[in-house]
């Protein structure tokens, strides 16, 4: 299936980069292992660009109603911009997310050099932290759609990372993430040589 057509660029230097996506409910440490990652790349001379879900719904879904179609629509955009990115040598960072494996598989499937991060994380801890309230909100009655509570969240089935947001240090996880990107070489062709 193909769910964008980009016209082909000019013949270039420009290789694809690579995109990583940290997926993961609620407060299990995505964004601050998002930060780490990123920058662990700059320090080794690596742009980054950072898909932050939160920061593109300001955009794309100023009022967002978190219901099936709108996520649907919210993620469609957000794979095309990361697709134009990583297509013009722009290594991208989806944090986000993203409840449904369709779709982070829609990323995986447009962009050939991709690496899935699952933070794995129990729900209690998630609970527990809520730094943005939302699974206060849920409590009280103001959110019906919480992934992991309300609406499912289907966890990957084969990510490339597992890390654990209840025990493991985000420098370390990191780490593995950048060993990850090392060991699938796809870090040879932006950094400086």
């Amino acid at each position: 299936m193909i769910l964008l057509k980009l016209t082909p660029m000019r013949e270039s230097r420009i290789t694809d980069a690579f995109a990583v996506w940290i997926t993961g409910l609620p407060a299990s440490g995505k964004s601050t292992i998002a930060a780490k990652l990123i920058a662990q790349l700059e320090a080794r001379g690596v742009d980054v660009a950072l898909l932050e879900s939160d920061e593109l719904r300001k955009i794309f879904t100023p009022h967002p109603r978190y219901d099936p179609e709108e996520r649907d629509m919210f993620y469609r955009q957000m794979v095309y911009v990361g697709v134009l990115l990583t297509q013009h040598g722009v290594p991208v960072v989806f944090d986000a997310t993203a409840n449904r494996r369709v779709y982070r598989d829609w990323a995986r499937e447009q962009i050939s050099k991709f690496v899935e991060v699952y933070v794995e994380c129990p729900l209690k801890t998630c609970m527990a932290r809520d730094p943005k309230g939302i699974y206060r909100r849920a409590r009280e009655g103001q959110s019906e759609t919480v992934p992991g509570l309300q609406a499912t969240y289907e966890a990957p089935r084969k990510p490339e990372v597992v890390l654990h947001g209840d025990r493991d240090a985000p420098e370390e996880a990191a780490q593995r993430v950048i060993a990850k990107l090392a060991d699938s070489d796809f870090l040879s062709a932006v950094i400086p040589a």
